[in-house]
């Protein structure tokens, strides 16, 4: 049985996975927050099992191959695990949980191995998620969902361009009507897509397109595009990245594709609104990424500053390493506890919750690179091998600086969220957690 089916009835666990975040924490205490009700509890614990035993002693080899866990990566769509299809509905084959979820998967799987997660968070949040929230075609949903929730059909997403990224909305990737009206020709080159190819060997399954299909700079439709289709190739595989090894980067070609109707997702040149909608949850998964870095670091410098002894005593003892130490926790425990806090309270069907999504990207980024940077100066010459582990989390966490949006992207989108409140005291007790304010330009991709 799925977990999400399996724990509670489904009228029980609307309930439960509405609970606020003041209430779960006033009746239990901090770590309510990181697990507002059981079922989460049950996810986390479940997932812990599996990053144990299955994900954590493949990790490093995989990175070291520059290969993607294909096999693996299925197994979170089989019965047990059902995480592939995450926020998915049960009548389309998913789990139907909830944006607290989804900072618990991706802080939980990118503990153990961020690359593996970030191939996840492209499948699980750029695609299902995605084509969940903003198709209106039960038949289509159901045609790529259920394949996608049980790991047969594996999805990612199109938006960036090699000319493109910060600025999104000045893409060149077209879709026009034939001269009958009765289908679409895409053309154009995706950039730094997630998934892009599976093996190296040809593209990925199935993705969302965003394509320019009007006159306007915000005129841009989704279409659903299909390996194998005439006209799809895979331009090249992006290998010797800095980081994020085990996850496949690639470019992808569209030469006069052609599709009909039934590719388009929502409304033709409506797509912007998806955008916005999905770039909020997308950057809730990679600041979790960024805390589960950062909790694996924190773990690791630990336990070197126990074991290991200079001048007659272990680390502890010593001004410096205390330092990178308490610093990183609390550094860290801002970071998780912003990152529950704005998850706890993300409707995932909502839009212009922009403030705080960027924030606690912008934040846990920058957190868990700063956090495997002092975890490599506490560990020495051992931390900067693969083998003990901190060297690659240092280099995967720089990516959340850049893929998802970059600093600076949310530097801007949060400037302008804060002058459009206006003027006085920005004081939570007061304010909703996110600004009902919509970003004009979204940032890269992953």
């Amino acid at each position: 049985m799925l977990l999400a089916r399996s724990l509670f009835p489904l009228a029980t666990r609307r309930v439960m996975l509405r609970q606020t975040f003041s209430s779960s924490a006033s009746a239990e205490g901090m770590q309510s927050i990181f697990n507002p009700t059981e079922e989460h509890r049950a996810l986390r614990t479940m997932l812990r099992r599996f990053v144990k035993k299955e994900l954590e002693p493949q990790a490093l080899e995989f990175n070291k191959r520059e290969e993607f866990n294909l096999p693996l990566f299925r197994k979170l769509g089989n019965t047990d695990l059902g995480l592939l299809g995450l926020t998915v509905s049960h009548d389309f084959g998913g789990t139907n949980f909830d944006a607290t979820a989804v900072a618990l998967v991706h802080e939980e799987l990118a503990y153990a191995d961020p690359a593996f997660c970030l191939s996840y968070l492209a499948h699980t949040l750029l695609f299902c998620n995605n084509l969940q929230v903003n198709s209106t075609n039960d038949q289509q949903k159901s045609k790529y969902l259920v394949p996608a929730s049980e790991g047969t059909m594996i999805g990612g997403m199109c938006m960036s361009e090699p000319g493109a990224g910060t600025d999104v909305l000045g893409m060149t990737t077209t879709a026009k009507k034939t001269s009958d009206g009765k289908n679409w020709i895409l053309n154009g080159t995706k950039m730094w897509i997630t998934n892009g190819t599976l093996t190296g060997d040809g593209t990925g399954d199935v993705f969302l397109v965003y394509a320019r299909t009007g006159d306007n700079r915000a005129d841009l439709t989704q279409f659903l595009v299909e390996k194998d289709m005439p006209g799809f190739s895979l331009g090249q595989q992006i290998k010797d990245k800095l980081g994020m090894r085990a996850s496949p980067t690639a470019e992808l070609v569209f030469e006069n594709v052609h599709l009909d109707d039934s590719h388009v997702v929502g409304n033709v040149n409506q797509a912007t609104l998806c955008m916005m909608r999905n770039l909020e949850i997308e950057r809730i998964g990679l600041a979790a990424m960024g805390v589960g870095i950062a909790r694996r670091c924190l773990d690791e410098m630990k336990d070197y500053a126990s074991d290991r002894t200079a001048f007659g005593s272990d680390l502890y003892k010593f001004g410096q390493i205390q330092r990178h130490i308490a610093k990183s926790y609390a550094e860290y425990m801002a970071g998780r506890c912003y990152l529950y806090g704005v998850a706890n309270n993300l409707d995932l069907e909502s839009h212009g919750n922009g403030l705080d999504a960027d924030g606690v990207k912008l934040y846990c980024a920058t957190m868990s690179k700063n956090v495997a940077d002092r975890a490599i100066q506490v560990m020495g010459g051992y931390g900067y091998v693969g083998e003990y582990v901190v060297e690659r989390l240092w280099r995967d966490a720089k990516l959340l600086e850049i893929g998802g949006g970059t600093n600076e992207s949310h530097h801007k989108n949060m400037a302008r969220d804060l002058k459009r409140l206006g003027s006085g005291s920005i004081d939570t007790s007061s304010l909703p957690i996110f600004s009902n304010v919509q970003h004009a330009e979204c940032g890269r991709q992953l």
